[in-house]
């Protein structure tokens, strides 16, 4: 009989605990934060600490546990360095760690805060009313009512600028009516940010693009989770159709007034997606390490042999320019110098590299590299849609080709 003290010929070990956190520094990049940073960043482990487990299952069964969710509000981790007096107030620096701390742990989870934080609460605190700040601003901060933001549509993704949903007035009521795509949070039962262009020959606002905030439970609202997803499995992103949506005049985000003030948000949101890029390719890098340490083959670990070593210092080559990316974004927004594009460069190169890392990682882990258990092919899949999300890399390309050159190649 086999016993874990006498195991069968072949199986010495049957598994490898590769998962644990490491904080790779090598560059000493976030060795000087502060202690404000430091508690903030904490917190963040904290969380992903006591709801990892249940996260890791809910992304294999397809599932979106939203007391989870809530929970990230309850610990105050969704506030995303947005500068509100009724918001606790993280330094760009805190905003960016939680960030990738959170998605180190779980790509749904960062793409919760993404939507939740970056995205949902930031359009409301940046251009929504006092009334619309005073009954929802704290909600969404604490995560007891989920917010999500509904620009993308079906027919318009890169192009979103083209967007056709549209919004007519009817008396003392708009009235809302399109389609919107990959909408997180968008069947939660809380709380959208629509965008939609108005409709209305006799408004000197016509033709213009406008946020509207629409409850979910408003007649004509349907949202759909999508299924079928191989990324970002635990967190439902929806498929929306508003049909003849009404909602009182006073829905409008009165600081909202072109598809110039839609562009604010992304561009705020697109320095969170490098950061969420690190957390990613931290948690591939370090679970490669320690399985090279760990897996032994032809007679000695893996990271013995010379080809391992080459390729796990090419993973933090790619690593430590990613931390040091992060670093200077959040440097620059702290001294309010961060151009749009130097954001688009970070999301870029992060994206990009975190691929390569994933990628290196899931070949360096061999068989064991495809069990979820061991991280590296669920970061390795969630990596493809934040690589997508908040302006593809074509997209981030010809933004920079423009800024560089000063010519636009957009068609």
């Amino acid at each position: 009989m086999s016993t874990a003290a006498t195991p069968f010929p072949g199986e010495r070990v049957s598994s490898y605990d590769v998962t644990g956190r490491q904080d790779s520094d090598y560059y000493a990049v976030f060795a000087d934060i502060s202690a404000a940073d430091r508690e903030a960043w904490d917190r963040a482990k904290a969380y992903i600490d006591e709801v990892g487990p249940r996260m890791a299952d809910a992304w294999d069964r397809g599932e979106y546990p939203l007391d989870i969710a809530r929970r990230m509000g309850e610990m105050d981790l969704v506030v995303d360095g947005i500068q509100h007096p009724s918001l606790t107030r993280l330094s760009p620096l805190a905003a960016g760690l939680v960030n990738m701390e959170i998605s180190r742990g779980d790509g749904s989870l960062g793409t919760v805060l993404a939507v939740q934080g970056g995205l949902a609460l930031r359009t409301l605190a940046l251009f929504g009313s006092d009334a619309q700040q005073e009954k929802w601003l704290t909600a969404l901060a604490d995560g007891s009512v989920f917010g999500s933001f509904a620009l993308t549509e079906p027919d318009h993704g890169s192009d979103s600028v083209s967007l056709e949903t549209v919004a007519r007035r009817d008396g003392e009521q708009w009235v809302i009516r399109g389609a919107k795509k990959w909408i997180g949070n968008g069947a939660s039962g809380g709380i959208t940010f629509v965008w939609a262009r108005v409709d209305d020959e006799s408004a000197p606002e016509n033709g213009a693009v406008r946020c509207f905030l629409v409850e979910q439970s408003a007649p004509g609202y349907t949202g759909t989770p999508i299924r079928g997803k191989a990324s970002l499995r635990a967190i439902h992103q929806a498929h929306i159709v508003l049909d003849d949506v009404r909602v009182p005049l006073d829905a409008v985000l009165p600081g909202t007034h072109s598809f110039k003030d839609a562009s604010t948000v992304l561009y705020a949101t697109r320095s969170g997606v490098a950061w969420s890029a690190l957390g990613h390719a931290t948690a591939c890098y370090e679970a490669a390490l320690a399985y090279a340490t760990k897996r032994v083959q032809f007679g000695k670990p893996l990271a013995k042999f010379q080809m391992v070593q080459e390729r796990l210092t090419h993973m933090l080559e790619d690593l430590t320019a990613m931390q040091l990316y992060c670093r200077r974004l959040a440097d620059l927004e702290a001294a309010g110098e961060l151009r749009p594009t130097q954001a688009s460069l970070a999301k870029f190169h992060n994206t990009r590299a975190a691929r390569r890392i994933a990628s290196t990682a899931r070949d360096l882990l061999g068989g064991n590299g495809i069990l979820l258990e061991n991280g590296v092919m669920q970061h390795l899949a969630d990596i493809e849609a934040i690589h997508t999300y908040e302006g593809t890399e074509s997209v981030q390309a010809l933004l920079l080709g423009r800024d560089i050159t000063g010519m636009s190649a957009f068609a």
